[in-house]
């Protein structure tokens, strides 16, 4: 168990490593504004564009904190340990202090996808023609994702449901066969 020392020293870690990361973002947004461009006025998300930031934010973040590809880049915070349910593993984060914060950042799809989506719309910012060729190929990913995952929790439904109704099928059999 953790003293009220630690919880105190870790929450104060976060606030100061999200103070930075919000930082940068302000600052490079600031910088983008004042040294050209159309300025930060002029900038616009179209619907489209956000459907796009959407799907990537969605395939990127589950790519940061699940993937195998990322294991090595999250392997100084996190650790890969047996899900609880017993299907399949899950990302943790380990240590303490930054460590740990940077553990828990990267470890969760939400929390990785909030600084991925700032980082995509200031790179929208910049530099908009390779961002958005970037966002295209990412959505798609995150789409596909999307239909693999609904087309794998219909066939675990169909396959639940079809050994359910061959049990009953079964037990009906029985039965009529003991009349």
């Amino acid at each position: 168990m953790q003293s009220p020392n630690s919880h105190l020293a870790e929450a104060i870690t976060k606030i100061v490593l999200t103070l930075i990361f919000l930082g940068g973002i302000v600052w490079f947004v600031t910088v983008g504004a004042t040294l050209g461009g159309g300025g930060i006025e002029n900038f616009r998300i179209e619907w489209l564009d956000w459907a796009l930031l959407s799907f990537a934010t969605f395939r990127l973040g589950r790519l940061i904190a699940y993937d195998r590809v990322a294991e090595p880049l999250r392997a100084p915070f996190t650790r890969t340990v047996r899900d609880l349910t017993g299907a399949g593993n899950t990302v943790v984060p380990k240590g303490k202090g930054v460590q740990r914060a940077l553990g828990q950042l990267i470890s969760c799809p939400i929390c990785a996808g909030t600084w991925v989506a700032a980082g995509l719309v200031v790179l929208m910012y910049y530099f908009p023609g390779p961002t958005h060729a970037f966002l295209v190929m990412t959505a798609a990913i995150g789409g596909a994702e999307l239909i693999h995952n609904a087309t794998e929790a219909f066939c675990w439904t169909g396959t639940v449901n079809r050994a359910r109704a061959g049990r009953i099928f079964n037990d009906r059999g029985e039965e009529d066969q003991n009349d």
